[in-house]
C-alpha cells in the first residue's frame, strides 16, 4: 500500500518522442510546442483539493531512453498511477511499453488495482498511423488496464485522459472537476468519501 501522503503521483513512460512532454505540458499549462527537446527527468505539480484539504497531483514526465533504469525502477516504486504513452504513428513505440509494464508489474505486484492508463498519441496525424485503434484496444485488454487515443497537439482527450486515470483510483476517491462541471460521474462519486478535484 502507498503511504497517503499529501501528494498523488503520476508516471508518464513511453519511448521518446511519442509526446510524453507534450500530453503534460499541455494538461499542466495548456501550451504545446512543434519542437522536440528530449526529456531526462521532468516532474510537474498540480494542486488538487482532496477531502476538504489541499494536496498535490504530481506528475513525472521521465526520459523516453533507456539510459537511466534506476530512476525507472524508483520512479514505479514511488508512483501511485502509470500513464503508458505510445505514438499512433509508430508500432516500435507500442513495442517499446511491453518492458515497461512488465517491470511495473515485477515492481507493483497486483496491477489490477493500480489506475494504469495506455495511451496512443498522436491521433492527429492519421495519415501516417501504424498502430490501428484496436491494436491499443487489443493490448489494454491483455494489460487489463485502460485505454484512450489523444491528441497533445489538438488538445484531444488530454484533461479526460488525467481524468480517467483519477477514475481508476480505488484505494481512495480523486477526481479532476472539468470547467467546474460536473458529470453525471462525478456526481456519483462525489456521494463518495475522499473526493479529489482540480481547483
Amino acid at each position: 500500500m502507498p503511504e497517503q501522503s499529501n501528494d498523488y503521483r503520476v508516471v508518464v513512460f513511453g519511448a521518446g518522442g511519442v509526446g510524453k512532454s507534450s500530453l503534460v505540458l499541455r494538461f499542466v499549462k495548456g501550451t504545446f510546442r512543434e519542437s522536440y527537446i528530449p526529456t531526462v527527468e521532468d516532474t510537474y505539480r498540480q494542486v488538487i483539493s482532496c477531502d476538504k484539504s489541499i494536496c498535490t497531483l504530481q506528475i513525472t514526465d521521465t526520459t523516453g531512453s533507456h539510459q537511466f533504469p534506476a530512476m525507472q525502477r524508483l520512479s514505479i516504486s514511488k508512483g501511485h498511477a502509470f500513464i503508458l504513452v505510445y505514438s499512433i504513428t509508430s508500432k516500435q513505440s507500442l513495442e517499446e511499453l511491453k518492458p515497461i509494464f512488465e517491470q511495473v508489474c515485477q515492481i507493483k505486484g497486483d496491477v489490477e488495482s493500480i489506475p494504469i492508463m495506455l495511451v496512443g498519441n498522436k491521433c492527429d496525424e492519421s495519415q501516417g498511423r501504424e498502430v490501428e485503434t484496436s491494436d491499443g484496444e487489443a493490448m489494454s485488454k491483455k494489460w487489463k488496464c485502460a485505454f484512450m487515443e489523444t491528441s497533445a497537439k489538438t488538445n484531444h482527450n488530454v484533461k479526460e485522459l488525467f481524468q480517467e486515470l483519477l477514475n481508476l483510483e480505488k484505494r481512495r476517491t480523486v477526481s479532476l472537476q472539468i470547467d467546474g462541471k460536473k458529470n453525471k460521474q462525478q456526481k456519483r462519486a462525489e456521494k463518495l468519501k475522499g473526493k479529489c478535484v482540480v481547483m
